[in-house]
C-alpha cells in the first residue's frame, strides 16, 4: 500500500539526488528490523536496478574468450584497455572502483544471468525483475516488499520519490509516494520542501545538508547527461533535453526509445560536464550512505540507474554510464566506511543484449547479462555461476549470452546469508514458484 507523503514518513527514509543523473533513490527504513539482534541488526542492502538492458559483454568483457573479439567488433573492449579479473574477464575500464574492490575480494561478478523472463521486452522483464516472479504478472508486488514482510511485523517507513513507487518496493509494507504538482519548479520544489522538513532533525539535518551540496554539480551536469541528439532529420534536430524530473521517473511510464540517452558530446567543455557529473554521482552514493549510517536509518535502499538501451553508438554512452555507475558504487562505499563491512550491493539489470554488434555501432535486447556483487564481507572467489563461453553452438537461440544463473538465485543467497531470512519463507513467499532457483551459497 502506497500512502501520502508525510514529514513522519520522510525523517526516515530518503533524499532524492542528481535527477539528471537518470537517478531515483528509494530507501526502507529499519524498523523491521528490530527483531534482529547483534551482528545481523547491523546488515544492510542496496540493490542498483540499471534499467534499460545492461550489456554484461561490456560491464565485464571477456576478452579471453576467443569468440568475443569477432562477435564484438567495433563495440569490443581492446585486452589492453579491460580491467583485469582473471585469464577469461575484465572489468570496462570506467570501472575504476570497482576493480579496486575486486582486487581486495570485495566485488564479484556473474557474467551470464538472467531473469526468467525471455520475451525481451522491457517492461516485461522489469516486472519479473522486480516482482521477482517465475512469469510476466504473475505478481503485483515487489520481492524486497515481500521480504520486509517475512521479516518482522513491524511497521515499516518508505519514501520513494517519483510519479510512482517502484514496483519492486510495492506491497504490504507501508511506503510514501510523492511527486511535484503540474505546472510548478520541480527541481526547486523538491530541495525546499525536504530541507524545512530536516532542518529541525538533529539527526538527519546534517546528512541533508551535505545531499544539498551536489544539487549545482548536478544542475551543471544535465547537458552532458542528456544533450539533445545529433540531428538526423528535422524533428531530431528540435529535440530537447528531458526535464531532470521526467529522467527520475521510473521507466515503466516511457517507451523504450525514450530510455536510450543520446550520443555523448565532445569537446572541453563536455568533458569537463562529464567529470562533473561523476563527482554529483560519487556524493548521490556518498549521501545515500550517510542515510544509511544514521543511528535507525535505513538498511535497505534501491537505486533506479536509466539509459542503459543502447541501441546505437554504445561505446560513448556506456563510457559514460558506467563511468557514473562506478561513482555511485565508490561514493557508497567510502561513506559507508566501517559498516561496508555490514553492506552487500547487487546492480542488476532486466536482461543483457546481444552477443554481436549491430549495424549502427550498438547492440539489441538480449538474454544473458552481468550482475555485480560488492560488499565488505563477501567471501573471495571467482565469478558466480558458469560461463557458458561465446561459441556458436553456445548462444542462446543464436544469438545471446546464455543464462547459467536465474537472477532469483542471486538475490536468495543474499538475503539468507547476508539479511538472514529465513529460507523457507524465501521460497514461499518472496520468490515463490522458484524451487529450480536455488541460492547462491557461499557469497558472505
Amino acid at each position: 500500500m502506497n500512502a501520502p507523503f508525510s514529514p513522519q514518513v520522510s525523517r526516515r527514509s530518503l533524499l532524492q539526488r542528481a535527477a539528471g543523473l537518470g537517478v531515483t533513490v528509494s530507501f526502507l527504513g529499519g524498523s523491521a528490523f528490530a527483531a534482529a539482534d547483534g551482528a545481523m541488526a547491523k546488515r544492510k542492502m542496496v540493490v542498483v536496478i540499471c534499467r534499460g538492458g545492461m550489456d554484461g559483454l561490456t560491464v565485464s568483457p571477456p576478452v579471453g574468450d576467443p569468440d568475443y573479439a569477432a562477435l564484438r567488433g567495433e563495440v569490443a573492449v581492446a585486452p589492453d584497455k579491460a580491467l583485469k579479473l582473471d585469464g577469461t574477464f575484465g572489468l570496462h575500464p570506467a570501472l575504476e572502483s570497482v576493480h579496486a574492490l575486486a582486487l581486495k575480494g570485495q566485488a564479484r561478478i556473474a557474467p551470464a544471468i538472467a531473469s526468467p523472463d525471455r520475451a525481451r521486452s522491457h517492461f516485461e522483464a522489469q516486472d519479473v525483475l522486480e516482482t521477482g516472479a517465475a512469469q510476466v504478472y504473475g505478481v503485483n508486488t515487489g520481492w524486497l516488499n515481500r521480504t520486509l514482510e517475512v521479516m518482522g511485523p513491524s511497521r515499516v517507513e518508505a519514501l520513494s520519490v517519483g510519479a510512482t513507487a517502484p514496483l519492486i518496493l510495492r506491497g504490504k509494507v507501508q511506503a510514501a509516494s510523492w511527486s511535484p504538482g503540474k505546472g510548478v519548479d520541480e527541481t526547486a520544489r523538491l530541495p525546499t520542501l525536504l530541507q524545512d522538513l530536516y532542518k529541525a532533525d538533529p539527526m538527519m539535518g546534517r546528512a541533508f545538508a551535505r545531499g544539498l551540496e551536489t544539487e549545482a554539480m548536478a544542475q551543471q551536469a544535465m547537458t552532458a547527461l542528456n544533450p539533445a541528439p545529433t540531428p538526423v532529420s528535422a524533428d531530431a534536430a528540435s529535440m530537447a533535453p528531458k526535464a531532470m524530473w521526467q529522467n527520475a521517473v521510473n521507466t515503466s511510464t516511457a517507451t523504450p526509445q525514450g530510455m536510450a540517452p543520446p550520443a555523448m558530446a565532445s569537446g572541453p567543455q563536455a568533458i569537463a560536464a562529464q567529470r562533473q557529473g561523476r563527482e554529483a554521482a560519487r556524493q548521490l552514493g556518498s549521501t545515500l550512505a550517510g542515510f544509511m549510517t544514521q543511528p535507525g536509518g535505513p538498511r535497505i535502499a534501491a537505486i533506479s540507474l536509466d539509459g542503459w538501451d543502447t541501441h546505437a553508438g554504445q561505446v560513448g554512452q556506456l563510457n559514460t554510464r558506467l563511468s557514473y555507475l562506478d561513482a555511485v558504487l565508490d561514493g557508497l562505499n567510502t561513506g559507508l566506511g566501517a559498516e561496508w563491512s555490514n553492506t552487500v550491493v547487487v546492480a542488476a539489470t532486466e536482461f543483457g543484449r546481444t552477443a554481436r554488434v549491430n549495424g549502427t555501432g550498438g547492440t539489441d535486447h538480449g538474454t544473458g547479462s552481468t550482475a555485480l556483487v560488492l560488499g565488505g564481507g563477501l567471501k573471495t572467489g571467482g565469478i558466480i555461476g558458469d560461463w557458458p563461453t561465446l561459441k556458436q553452438e553456445a548462444l542462446f537461440e543464436n544469438r545471446d549470452v546464455r543464462p547459467t544463473l536465474d537472477m532469483r538465485g542471486l538475490f536468495k543467497g543474499v538475503l539468507a546469508e547476508h539479511m538472514g531470512v529465513d529460507r523457507a519463507a524465501l521460497e514461499s513467499k518472496v520468490f515463490p514458484d522458484s524451487a529450480d532457483a536455488k541460492a547462491v551459497t557461499g557469497l558472505v
